[in-house]
């Protein structure tokens, strides 16, 4: 296990290894008055939180609000379970997350068709968060964690209609979720690109988010896949360069393929994406087997499906 990494003297990341991948996702632990833990990822990655608690000297009982920037199971899957460990604390998710963790059933339904046969490998088990220890938080509101310390959040969907950001008044940081996209630690590069999943994925949706979450000014942007970035507009200018790529590869395919079965259109987008990627990372000098492509292969398959879907729903 990798030891928990401290960003600033109040706040850490612990690698939560999700699908048994290093900096795959991560957890944000915020040490203030009110012990504070963003994103859990999915039930089988809560042993490497508890992990993690325990190497910062933290017992479960201390946390008093778990935060999920969105309900997607590789993000809050794992609510429920680490829940059952933290007798004090309270899950705070958006308004159009609240009911789909109090019974999630129609997430694992959706998870189930994007992931088939893996889904209990990958998701199991994924325990209801009762309603009386649920908090909704609207766009703008706030939550003070310490007397100088101030959470705010924003909803910012396109990768998701139940996703918010939350600046962080302590350091002037954002966690972002997935809503500005995937930063992949594993390269020399600071090589960030857009995660484009179904079944909510909205292009548009998602540069009026990037938009609200620049005028913020932040000085760091932190993703639930994998870490830090205290280069924002590095992140923005990748962010606007890849988006509208993504999108004419898959329009592109999506029209030459008019009458093919989405599986198909699918997995062609998917290659298109990762030879447009691939081209990329040759000419900054990374080999095409450089182990970010373990990532990048698995990614691509699911940012396929999403444009796909997205393609399907607008014609």
């Amino acid at each position: 296990m990798t030891k928990p990494i401290e960003l600033d003297p109040k706040t850490s990341l612990i690698d939560l290894y999700d699908l048994n991948l290093e900096k795959r996702t991560g957890s944000f632990v915020l040490h203030d008055e009110k012990l504070t833990i963003i994103e859990t990822s999915a039930s089988p990655s809560v042993p490497h939180l508890l992990e993690g608690l325990k190497e910062l000297d933290i017992e479960p009982e201390e946390v008093n609000y778990i935060i999920v920037t969105h309900i997607h199971l590789d993000h809050a899957g794992g609510a429920g379970v680490f829940l059952e460990k933290c007798p004090n604390a309270t899950v705070v998710v958006h308004p159009k997350g609240k009911r789909h963790l109090a019974n999630p059933s129609r997430l694992i339904a959706g998870a189930k068709m994007v992931y088939g046969d893996l889904f209990e490998q990958l998701f199991d088990p994924i325990v209801p968060v009762p309603e009386d220890r649920l908090m909704v938080k609207e766009d703008g509101e706030t939550l003070q964690i310490g007397k100088n310390r101030t959470l705010t959040f924003y909803d910012t969907p396109g990768h998701a209609k139940h996703h918010f950001s939350i600046h962080d008044s302590y350091n002037n940081g954002i966690f972002t979720g997935d809503t500005i996209g995937i930063l992949y630690p594993k390269t020399p590069l600071e090589f960030i690109l857009p995660t484009t999943s179904p079944n909510q994925f909205d292009p548009a949706a998602m540069m009026n988010s990037l938009e609200k979450i620049e005028k913020l000014d932040v000085d760091a942007i932190n993703f639930g896949h994998y870490g830090q970035s205290a280069n924002p507009q590095h992140v923005y200018e990748q962010m606007r360069y890849w988006l509208p790529k993504f999108m004419e590869i898959g329009e592109q395919i999506y029209s030459d393929l008019a009458d093919a079965p989405d599986k198909e259109k699918g997995g062609a987008v998917a290659e298109g994406l990762l030879n447009e990627i691939g081209q990329y990372l040759d000419e900054q000098g990374l080999s095409r087997d450089h182990e970010v492509y373990q990532y990048l292969n698995m990614d691509m398959q699911v940012c396929a499906m999403g444009i796909v879907d997205y393609l399907k729903k607008k014609s």
